[in-house]
């Protein structure tokens, strides 16, 4: 689960609301101070410039099922799989300045197998090599394909796109393992490649983000300032689920959206001593969000501190890598793209 997903009961904000304008800023006003968090630096984990790495983790199946696979074919039949690419942004932004934005964009590609595969391989022990070829891959950098699994040419001269090829004894190991262990299971997903995305500052960022902070005695002003981008993806699809939070010292009294209007939630216990005030956005989409924003007022003296948001999407990558099959014998019956916001953060 996600560290600032909201628990979901009758006083919790609706976990899913769609965002319907590209930028928008927000202000919340409270009576107690708001709390100066760990501010990111480029040491930071999430930030840092160091190449991706295969961890060891418990192979889980994407799905499960009530009877065997219905995966049935003959020897000559192509062999249907499906590819996912799954990117994380993290970003920090300093004030207005885009200069000081801090990008990093990670991914991993990732093979699904039906089960019955397995079944295929045991009567065809010479199945044809999986080969592929990863498109725009001159946008990726510290790459790193799985060690027991991929092999590649480094002497290939397209840096527009890089061809691997699977070592199949290992792969139909694998595959056979994970199909004792799970043998309810439908398909099996297999991490194929780690990488990082060569970004290119704030504008590789979906959603550019600005909050400024008015600390009186009496009440505090928070004003955020974001901005949908359709530079950052070449087929520019909508960010769902955008929440924005902000931790706060102590009670909240009456935060109030001021422009526009909009509900500010607070999110107690769960999220430890401190409170989370939590706004929920429509979808951001590429029609009609333009510039926009959000301001809040709460009573009483505040602490500024480091604004959180959260969003995820389908349908495109900001890598815009793609993925085609090389010679006979397989076919993709799925490609899904997607990526969501890590540490993305925002400070006065």
């Amino acid at each position: 689960s996600r560290p600032f997903s909201p628990p979901i009961h009758s006083s919790s904000p609706p976990p899913i609301a769609p965002l319907a304008r590209a930028e928008s800023t927000s202000s919340i006003s409270s009576t107690n101070s708001l709390s100066a968090a760990t501010t990111p630096t480029v040491e930071d984990d999430a930030f840092i410039d160091k190449p991706p790495a295969f961890e060891r983790r418990r192979e889980t199946p994407a799905g499960s099922s009530r009877g065997p696979s219905p995966l049935t074919m003959g020897a000559q039949d192509t062999l249907p799989v499906a590819a996912a690419f799954t990117e994380t942004v993290n970003a920090y932004f300093k004030g207005a300045d885009p200069s000081k934005c801090i990008v990093k964009i990670t991914g991993e590609m990732v093979l699904s197998f039906p089960a019955g595969i397995t079944r295929h391989f045991a009567n065809n022990p010479s199945p044809a090599v999986l080969t592929f070829r990863v498109l725009n891959y001159n946008r990726l950098e510290h790459v790193l394909p799985n060690p027991q699994l991929l092999c590649c040419d480094n002497t290939q001269s397209d840096a527009n796109a890089k061809e691997f090829w699977v070592n199949m004894p290992n792969l139909m190991t694998h595959l056979k393992k994970v199909s004792e262990q799970k043998p309810q299971a439908t398909y099996y997903n297999v991490d194929m490649l780690k990488y990082q995305v060569s970004a290119q500052g704030i504008q590789s960022t979906p959603l550019n983000l600005a909050v400024s902070w008015r600390c009186d005695p009496a009440s505090t002003d928070l004003r955020i300032d974001y901005k949908y981008n359709t530079e950052a993806m070449t087929t520019p699809v909508a960010l769902n689920n955008v929440q924005f939070l902000v931790p706060v010292d102590g009670g909240v009294t009456k935060p109030q959206a001021v422009l526009p209007p909009a509900v500010w939630w607070e999110l107690r216990a769960r999220w430890g001593p401190k409170p989370v005030l939590l706004l929920q956005k429509e979808d951001a989409t590429p029609v009609g969000f333009c510039h926009s924003h959000e301001q809040t007022r709460a009573a009483g003296p505040t602490t500024p501190a480091p604004l959180a948001v959260q969003f995820t999407s389908e349908g495109s990558t900001l890598s815009s890598c793609d993925i085609e099959l090389v010679g006979a014998g397989y076919r993709f019956s799925l490609i899904k793209k997607r990526f969501a916001a890590g540490k993305y953060l925002a400070d006065n």
